[in-house]
Protein backbone atom coordinates (compact mmCIF):
# COMPACT_ATOMS: atom_id res chain seq x y z
CA UNK A 1 0.00 0.00 0.00
CA UNK A 2 1.30 3.43 -1.14
CA UNK A 3 1.19 6.12 1.73
CA UNK A 4 1.19 9.58 0.57
CA UNK A 5 3.84 11.55 1.45
CA UNK A 6 3.54 15.65 2.09
CA UNK A 7 5.14 18.90 3.22
CA UNK A 8 4.16 19.56 6.78
CA UNK A 9 2.99 23.22 7.34
CA UNK A 10 5.49 25.30 9.53
CA UNK A 11 5.25 28.68 10.93
CA UNK A 12 8.52 28.51 12.41
CA UNK A 13 10.76 26.04 10.10
CA UNK A 14 11.94 29.31 7.72
CA UNK A 15 13.42 31.58 10.75
CA UNK A 16 15.40 28.01 11.76
CA UNK A 17 16.54 27.82 8.40
CA UNK A 18 17.38 31.55 7.82
CA UNK A 19 18.88 31.99 11.36
CA UNK A 20 21.32 28.79 10.41
CA UNK A 21 22.35 30.28 7.50
CA UNK A 22 23.37 33.64 9.05
CA UNK A 23 25.53 31.33 11.80
CA UNK A 24 27.47 29.96 8.93
CA UNK A 25 28.23 33.19 7.24
CA UNK A 26 29.46 34.48 10.74
CA UNK A 27 31.44 31.67 11.57
CA UNK A 28 33.30 31.47 8.13
CA UNK A 29 34.19 35.53 8.09
CA UNK A 30 35.74 35.27 11.42
CA UNK A 31 37.24 31.83 11.31
CA UNK A 32 40.88 33.30 10.24
CA UNK A 33 41.11 35.21 12.72
CA UNK A 34 42.80 33.39 16.01
CA UNK A 35 41.84 34.54 19.80
CA UNK A 36 43.01 33.42 22.90
CA UNK A 37 41.01 32.96 25.76
CA UNK A 38 41.72 31.46 29.21
CA UNK A 39 45.47 30.51 27.50
CA UNK A 40 43.23 28.35 25.13
CA UNK A 41 44.11 29.35 21.55
CA UNK A 42 41.07 28.92 18.74
CA UNK A 43 39.68 30.75 15.74
CA UNK A 44 37.13 33.06 16.65
CA UNK A 45 34.36 31.74 14.43
CA UNK A 46 34.68 29.13 16.96
CA UNK A 47 32.78 30.96 19.65
CA UNK A 48 29.47 31.14 17.05
CA UNK A 49 29.90 27.83 15.33
CA UNK A 50 28.39 25.91 17.68
CA UNK A 51 24.93 27.61 17.17
CA UNK A 52 24.97 25.27 13.94
CA UNK A 53 24.72 22.64 15.75
CA UNK A 54 22.27 23.71 17.94
CA UNK A 55 19.86 24.82 15.01
CA UNK A 56 20.29 21.88 13.09
CA UNK A 57 19.80 19.66 16.23
CA UNK A 58 16.39 21.30 16.53
CA UNK A 59 15.22 21.11 12.93
CA UNK A 60 16.21 17.25 12.86
CA UNK A 61 14.28 16.78 16.17
CA UNK A 62 11.33 18.43 15.18
CA UNK A 63 10.85 18.81 11.51
CA UNK A 64 13.42 16.15 10.60
CA UNK A 65 16.31 15.20 8.86
CA UNK A 66 15.55 15.97 5.52
CA UNK A 67 14.62 19.72 6.62
CA UNK A 68 18.06 20.10 8.00
CA UNK A 69 19.70 18.89 4.88
CA UNK A 70 17.78 21.59 2.98
CA UNK A 71 19.55 23.98 5.86
CA UNK A 72 22.45 22.79 5.11
CA UNK A 73 22.84 23.09 1.12
CA UNK A 74 21.15 26.53 2.35
CA UNK A 75 23.89 27.55 4.47
CA UNK A 76 26.33 26.41 1.79
CA UNK A 77 24.96 27.98 -1.11
CA UNK A 78 24.69 31.29 0.54
CA UNK A 79 28.36 30.98 2.26
CA UNK A 80 29.41 30.59 -1.74
CA UNK A 81 27.57 33.66 -2.52
CA UNK A 82 29.20 35.81 -0.05
CA UNK A 83 32.66 34.31 -1.01
CA UNK A 84 32.41 34.71 -4.84
CA UNK A 85 31.08 38.12 -4.56
CA UNK A 86 34.01 39.41 -1.73
CA UNK A 87 36.21 38.06 -4.50
CA UNK A 88 34.54 40.21 -7.17
CA UNK A 89 34.15 43.48 -5.17
CA UNK A 90 38.05 43.53 -4.42
CA UNK A 91 38.49 43.07 -8.26
CA UNK A 92 36.23 46.25 -9.37
CA UNK A 93 38.58 49.41 -10.24
CA UNK A 94 38.82 51.88 -7.53
CA UNK A 95 37.67 55.36 -7.78
CA UNK A 96 40.41 58.06 -8.41
CA UNK A 97 40.52 59.82 -4.82
CA UNK A 98 41.77 58.37 -2.02
CA UNK A 99 39.61 55.48 -0.41
CA UNK A 100 39.70 52.64 2.59
CA UNK A 101 39.39 50.69 -0.20
CA UNK A 102 43.00 48.85 0.60
CA UNK A 103 41.84 48.02 4.05
CA UNK A 104 38.71 46.37 2.77
CA UNK A 105 39.75 44.21 0.34
CA UNK A 106 42.72 42.84 2.96
CA UNK A 107 39.68 41.36 5.10
CA UNK A 108 38.29 40.16 2.12
CA UNK A 109 41.08 38.26 0.54
CA UNK A 110 40.26 34.71 0.36
CA UNK A 111 42.71 32.41 1.42
CA UNK A 112 42.17 29.52 -0.72
CA UNK A 113 42.95 26.90 2.28
CA UNK A 114 40.76 28.68 4.57
CA UNK A 115 37.69 28.14 2.12
CA UNK A 116 38.71 24.66 1.23
CA UNK A 117 38.85 23.92 4.91
CA UNK A 118 35.57 25.26 5.51
CA UNK A 119 33.65 23.69 2.81
CA UNK A 120 35.04 20.34 3.39
CA UNK A 121 34.68 20.27 7.11
CA UNK A 122 31.37 21.39 6.81
CA UNK A 123 29.92 19.14 4.33
CA UNK A 124 31.47 16.41 6.39
CA UNK A 125 29.96 17.41 10.07
CA UNK A 126 26.69 19.03 9.15
CA UNK A 127 24.79 16.12 7.45
CA UNK A 128 26.49 13.79 10.17
CA UNK A 129 25.71 15.56 12.96
CA UNK A 130 21.82 15.30 11.40
CA UNK A 131 22.02 12.09 10.57
CA UNK A 132 23.15 11.20 13.82
CA UNK A 133 20.53 12.79 15.73
CA UNK A 134 17.76 11.60 13.84
CA UNK A 135 19.16 7.75 14.12
CA UNK A 136 19.73 7.85 18.22
CA UNK A 137 16.00 9.40 17.86
CA UNK A 138 14.89 6.30 16.45
CA UNK A 139 16.76 4.18 18.62
CA UNK A 140 16.07 5.77 21.47
CA UNK A 141 12.17 5.89 20.84
CA UNK A 142 12.45 9.71 21.18
CA UNK A 143 13.89 9.39 24.86
CA UNK A 144 17.42 10.96 25.74
CA UNK A 145 16.91 14.15 24.66
CA UNK A 146 19.77 16.07 25.95
CA UNK A 147 22.28 12.86 25.65
CA UNK A 148 21.46 12.64 21.96
CA UNK A 149 21.93 16.52 20.95
CA UNK A 150 25.47 16.74 23.09
CA UNK A 151 26.33 12.63 21.55
CA UNK A 152 25.62 14.44 17.94
CA UNK A 153 27.72 17.41 18.73
CA UNK A 154 30.25 15.77 20.45
CA UNK A 155 31.02 13.81 17.07
CA UNK A 156 30.11 16.27 14.48
CA UNK A 157 32.26 18.50 16.26
CA UNK A 158 35.34 16.56 16.60
CA UNK A 159 35.48 15.91 12.55
CA UNK A 160 34.44 19.44 11.99
CA UNK A 161 37.65 20.94 14.74
CA UNK A 162 40.18 18.22 13.13
CA UNK A 163 39.59 18.37 9.18
CA UNK A 164 39.25 22.65 9.36
CA UNK A 165 42.29 22.65 11.35
CA UNK A 166 44.16 20.18 9.96
CA UNK A 167 43.56 21.80 6.14
CA UNK A 168 43.68 25.19 6.88
CA UNK A 169 46.46 25.32 9.71
CA UNK A 170 49.09 22.08 8.81
CA UNK A 171 52.54 23.26 8.21
CA UNK A 172 51.42 27.20 9.42
CA UNK A 173 52.00 25.99 13.03
CA UNK A 174 53.69 23.42 14.66
CA UNK A 175 52.08 20.32 14.92
CA UNK A 176 51.89 20.52 19.38
CA UNK A 177 50.25 23.67 18.17
CA UNK A 178 48.12 22.52 16.05
CA UNK A 179 46.86 19.67 17.56
CA UNK A 180 46.36 22.01 20.26
CA UNK A 181 43.92 24.12 18.54
CA UNK A 182 41.84 21.51 16.97
CA UNK A 183 41.10 19.78 20.77
CA UNK A 184 40.08 23.74 21.79
CA UNK A 185 37.84 24.10 18.83
CA UNK A 186 36.27 20.75 19.96
CA UNK A 187 35.98 21.42 23.51
CA UNK A 188 34.28 25.44 23.18
CA UNK A 189 31.87 23.67 20.57
CA UNK A 190 30.85 21.25 22.76
CA UNK A 191 30.52 22.90 25.95
CA UNK A 192 28.49 25.59 24.54
CA UNK A 193 26.07 22.68 23.16
CA UNK A 194 26.29 21.55 26.73
CA UNK A 195 25.68 25.37 28.21
CA UNK A 196 22.80 25.88 25.76
CA UNK A 197 21.30 22.53 26.60
CA UNK A 198 18.55 23.96 28.77
CA UNK A 199 17.02 26.28 26.15
CA UNK A 200 17.52 23.94 23.34
CA UNK A 201 15.12 21.13 25.07
CA UNK A 202 12.68 23.60 25.84
CA UNK A 203 12.79 25.01 22.58
CA UNK A 204 12.98 21.68 21.05
CA UNK A 205 9.52 20.69 23.25
CA UNK A 206 8.06 24.54 22.68
CA UNK A 207 8.45 23.65 18.97
CA UNK A 208 6.75 20.43 18.99
CA UNK A 209 3.75 21.73 20.65
CA UNK A 210 3.55 24.98 18.43
CA UNK A 211 4.01 23.15 15.13
CA UNK A 212 2.13 19.95 16.46
CA UNK A 213 5.09 17.74 14.74
CA UNK A 214 7.56 15.45 16.20
CA UNK A 215 9.16 13.90 13.15
CA UNK A 216 10.67 10.20 12.94
CA UNK A 217 13.02 9.61 9.97
CA UNK A 218 11.81 5.97 9.82
CA UNK A 219 12.28 4.90 5.87
CA UNK A 220 14.79 7.92 5.35
CA UNK A 221 17.77 7.58 2.92
CA UNK A 222 20.55 10.30 4.62
CA UNK A 223 21.87 10.85 0.96
CA UNK A 224 23.04 14.19 0.91
CA UNK A 225 22.46 15.07 -2.26
CA UNK A 226 18.85 14.26 -1.91
CA UNK A 227 16.39 17.19 -2.00
CA UNK A 228 13.35 15.61 -0.82
CA UNK A 229 11.61 16.93 2.21
CA UNK A 230 8.39 15.34 2.51
CA UNK A 231 7.10 12.81 5.07
CA UNK A 232 4.00 10.85 5.38
CA UNK A 233 2.02 10.56 8.58
CA UNK A 234 3.53 7.88 10.19
CA UNK A 235 6.55 9.87 10.37
CA UNK A 236 4.85 12.00 12.79
CA UNK A 237 4.21 10.77 16.26
CA UNK A 238 3.31 14.04 17.88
Amino acid sequence: MNIQKKEFESNYLWFLTLSYTMVILLANWFDPRLIKIFNLTTDAGTLIFPLTFLLSDLITEVYGYKHARRAIWCGFLFNAIFILYGQLVIRLPNPDYPTQNAAFDLLLAADFRIILASAVSYLSSEPLNSMVMAKLKIRTHGRYLALRFVLSTALAAGVDSFIFGTIAFYGVMSNQNLMSLILTMWLIKVAIEMLGLPISIKLANKLKQLEKLDIYDTGTRFNLFALDTSYSQKNNHY
